[in-house]
């Protein structure tokens, strides 16, 4: 049976009133995309949308896009969901443009809850920790705000991805989320009165996913430890992986360009070992690519300073398949109940992953997609 593909989905391609305050009046990261320049000889910048810097909080842009996921053998898109103590962040994408597109039912959608610290990284101008533009690390009162939003705006929509009939819903920092709650305990309480409002909303449950990694990328965001113990005490149904390089110790890469076979393998290495200790299921990522020197100061040397100065992994549509073959085995050998896989991602232009079309490889990652899963 062929594998459920779902791709995270970046939503900073509109307007948002938050960034008008800090960086102006219609900003958004399409800015930081048009201004990257080459850093380092032989480095591929600036990446070039074929469709043009579209805005995505547009119902025909979403539109096309879902045609184009289809097509392409994408189920569904994980939207990067953020919302703070005063409420949502980046939610034109989902609500204007996606929800709003005549054709939304002919995909699948859910939230990944991406509660990490956002700081200034539009662009950074430092080596060291960014300032912080807002805290993810959100107290029983904002989450329980949170919770009841997403329940009555999202869940109910027809095409919100559930399994075995309970909405899905991903949590990217734990870490930070239990931090905000008080401690482990207080997490586990605020869990279970999500998965009862989901109940008495009239689903049969709630799935709860996780985000596991063991090396964190983005400033001020950090890694559970003993992630088995986490997750099995908070009680999550699943777990996930964002990106290749949460897996990997970056000061170990080659700088300024990374070795994507060892980036690959120390990702599955890891798929693996979750796959054997959880006491869930874990479902593998494959990543189109890393490159995040857009969100740097272009007037600045490139160093190896740490996120977003990290080493670059260009990986060619080529070696992308070759990770999406890798995930078909990693299925076939530990055969989870659902056959799911996720993609990073639709659209992070500003970190170099995205399966959009662009001016070098026009639409092959897609076709990768179609060929290889869908085969």
């Amino acid at each position: 049976m062929r594998p459920t593909v779902l791709a995270y989905y970046f939503p900073n391609w509109h307007r948002d009133p938050r960034n008008a305050d800090w960086f102006g009046a219609n900003w958004t990261e399409w800015e930081l995309v048009k201004a990257a320049t080459a850093r380092f000889p032989g480095h591929r910048q600036p990446r070039v949308p074929a469709l043009g810097c579209r805005d995505e909080a547009d119902p025909a842009v979403a539109a096309a896009d879902i045609d184009l996921a289809a097509t392409h053998g994408v189920d569904g898109f994980l939207f990067d969901y953020y919302w703070y103590d005063d409420g949502p962040y980046l939610s034109g994408a989902l609500d204007d443009g996606f929800l709003q597109a005549p054709n939304t039912d002919r995909l699948r959608f859910a939230l990944m809850w991406a509660n990490h610290q956002l700081v200034d990284i539009f662009p950074s101008r430092s080596g060291g920790v960014p300032d912080l533009l807002k805290s993810g690390a959100l107290d029983r009162s904002a989450f329980e705000a949170m919770v009841r939003h997403v329940i009555d705006r999202y869940f109910s929509r027809s095409n919100y991805l559930v399994i075995d009939g309970r909405p899905w819903f991903t949590l990217y920092d734990i870490g930070n989320f239990i931090e905000g709650l008080g401690g482990v305990e207080a997490a586990r309480q605020a869990l279970d009165w999500f998965r009862e409002q989901t109940v008495l909303a009239g689903f049969p449950g709630l799935h709860l996913d996780g985000v596991l990694w063991s090396a964190p990328v983005l400033p001020a965001s950090g890694a559970p430890s003993a992630v088995a113990d986490v997750v099995d005490r908070l009680g999550f149904d699943s777990g996930t992986s964002y990106v290749w390089l949460h897996h990997f110790d970056a000061s170990t890469a080659g700088f300024p360009n990374g070795s994507i076979q060892d980036l690959r393998d120390s990702a599955f290495r890891e798929y693996d070992r979750y796959a054997e200790q959880l006491g869930v299921d874990f479902y593998p990522n494959v990543t189109v690519g890393w490159d995040p020197s857009p969100r740097t100061g272009q007037e600045l040397p490139y160093q190896q300073l740490g996120y977003p100065w990290t080493s670059v992994w260009d990986q060619d549509p080529a070696e992308f398949a070759t990770g999406l073959r890798r995930a078909l085995e990693y299925l076939e050998r530990h055969r989870p109940r659902h056959s799911i896989i996720t993609v990073n991602a639709w659209n992070e232009w500003t970190e170099g992953s995205y399966l959009l079309p662009d001016t070098t490889h026009g639409s092959a990652y897609l076709q990768a997609v179609r060929d290889v899963l869908h085969s």
